[in-house]
């Protein structure tokens, strides 16, 4: 599946509510099952053969808030104690995949503070890549920053045909800490890296196809469809090289 890209003619993206709302989302997630969570929770479906981590629908584009991490994290743990998904996708809001950490909040951190936030990114990230399924990244619209560094932590990545890719910070002095500047190297090698890492400029989605930097590029009505693809995909893998 390496390197698929699928156009299609005056594509219209959808605002991909796919409202997969069954018995999982009572069994492996109440407080965010439909109607019972916060407009500006994380929200957990079942599409098909996964479980989906939706970003929520908010005013702006979605931030990576010390809370938002916080319920990642109980997510993929709730994910985790029940086997009755192939995998896991964390998907894009119908806007956009998030661009970065909350700047307010951020603006408000100590030193300490600021260190306890990296780290606390970090910790995530590094489960997500450990994850014992297989985590995909459906990306629309931008995925920039601290975004970007957890569309690196999946083990795959699709992207709709308006998705761009980018570290912004370095305009402004800043480079994201949650383990990209390491994890963008390992995947399309360094000289690459480092013509997105330092010029702060956007990579779009077929460019980003082309370097290795996601795996498939589709319209944005079949992202979440493409996305278990992936799932099915690499779990099959998974599976075959488990029982050799």
């Amino acid at each position: 599946m390496k390197g698929i890209l699928r156009f299609a003619q005056n594509d219209k993206q959808s605002a991909q509510n796919d409202s997969g709302e069954t018995f999982f989302n009572k069994l492996l997630a109440p407080r965010y099952a439909e109607g019972g969570g916060r407009g500006d929770s994380m929200r957990l479906v079942s599409h098909n053969s996964a479980a989906f981590l939706v970003f929520p629908e908010t005013p702006e584009y979605p931030r990576l808030t010390r809370e938002i991490l916080d319920e990642i994290e109980a997510l993929l743990e709730r994910i985790r104690r029940e086997p009755v998904f192939q995998g896991v996708v964390i998907a894009a809001n119908s806007i956009s995949w998030p661009t970065g950490a909350e700047i307010a909040e951020v603006s408000r951190f100590s030193g300490v503070g600021a260190r306890e936030f990296a780290e606390r990114g970090q910790s995530l990230f590094g489960k997500i890549a450990c994850f014992p399924l297989p985590i995909v990244a459906a990306v629309r619209g931008f995925c920039l920053g601290g975004g970007f560094d957890l569309a690196l932590s999946c083990l795959a990545r699709v992207a709709s045909l308006d998705a761009s890719f980018g570290c912004p910070g370095v305009a402004v002095g800043l480079i994201t800490g949650w383990g990209g500047t390491w994890r963008l190297p390992r995947l399309i090698g360094k000289s690459q890296a480092l013509e997105i890492m330092l010029t702060a400029e956007r990579v779009p989605a077929t460019q980003a196809l082309t370097s290795g930097l996601v795996d498939e590029v589709v319209p944005g009505r079949e992202l979440w469809d493409a996305a278990v693809r992936w799932v099915e995909e690499l779990s099959a893998r998974r599976s075959g090289s488990l029982a050799h």
